[in-house]
């Protein structure tokens, strides 16, 4: 049996795993405050509440950069109080189990390569697009996270003014349209033209970050997480029209972009940390 943790950005999931499935999940608004060891407090608390003798490691998952040997988080970006966070040794001394942390956008595309659409491929990115907008990247079949766990952070590449997570994630519809996103896909399903055209709007600039994960990591599946998977139907004739410019176009051609339908892949990504870590071909 593993344990499987989703930090997001906002909410806090946790799930016991037994042969693939969720047995039992636990979720919680996390706790904003400018002290650390007040969401610490919370996440063992939660995990308490879940526990069973049977769990045999812990898997996190984090909406930022770890040392993933220590288990070190570091810069939680929308979790001002996490700077430095020593959470493998804190949940280990607490729980006595094996314990391993890494990216959420990791944990997204582990969960997809181990039970969801990604079992069969070798190449493949998961895109969280939600509060941010972050890359879990599998090359050759293994899971990339790069020296410092920062592969795949393309939110934070430049584009226009600022960078690409400011226009390619929830942030975009508050920056520019001083709107929740659950409002605009509320209207846009009503048909209101003014969100429908937002949505178009907001379609380029989605084609545009998909550009630069096609350009940096060329695979053969994008997976999408997070709230624009939702609103997928919305934007996909959209996004696919402004992939037309990519530079290589044969690289398109048997390209797959389909949002997850995996319930809580995160949790299950962040339980299968321990799997891919004593795996050396997860294809088999």
């Amino acid at each position: 049996m593993l344990l499987g943790i989703d930090l997001g950005a906002t909410n806090l999931r946790i799930g016991r795993v037994l042969s693939g499935k969720i047995e039992t999940i636990k979720q919680a608004p996390i706790d904003q405050t400018d002290d650390p060891d007040t969401l610490i407090n919370q996440i063992l608390s939660l995990i308490e509440s879940c526990w069973h003798p049977a769990i045999g490691s812990i898997g996190v998952g984090v909406p930022s950069v770890v040392d993933v040997d220590r288990g070190i988080v570091y810069d939680v970006q929308n979790i001002p109080s996490w700077k430095e966070v020593h959470l493998k040794d804190i949940l280990e001394e607490r729980f006595s189990v094996s314990t391993s942390v890494n990216n959420d956008a990791n944990c997204f595309v582990l969960g997809e390569r181990y039970f969801g659409q990604a079992k069969d491929k070798k190449n493949v990115i998961g895109l969280i697009i939600g509060t941010g907008f972050g890359a879990g990247i599998v090359l050759n079949g293994r899971l990339v996270s790069g020296t410092n766990c920062g592969a795949g952070e393309v939110g934070m590449l430049p584009y226009r003014e600022s960078i690409l997570e400011h226009y390619c994630s929830g942030q975009f519809f508050e920056r520019f349209f001083g709107q929740k996103g659950a409002s605009i896909y509320e209207k846009a399903q009503q048909g209101h033209q003014e969100a429908i055209d937002i949505y178009s709007e907001y379609a380029h600039h989605i084609s545009e970050g998909i550009k630069a994960v096609l350009y940096a990591y060329d695979p053969e599946m994008i997976l999408l997480g997070g709230a624009t998977a939702q609103v997928w139907s919305f934007i996909e004739k959209k996004v696919w029209k402004g992939l037309e410019n990519f530079a290589y176009p044969n690289s398109l051609k048997d390209l797959h972009i389909s949002p997850s339908t995996l319930e809580h892949v995160a949790v299950l990504g962040a339980a299968a940390l321990v799997l891919d870590s004593t795996n050396d071909n997860p294809s088999n």
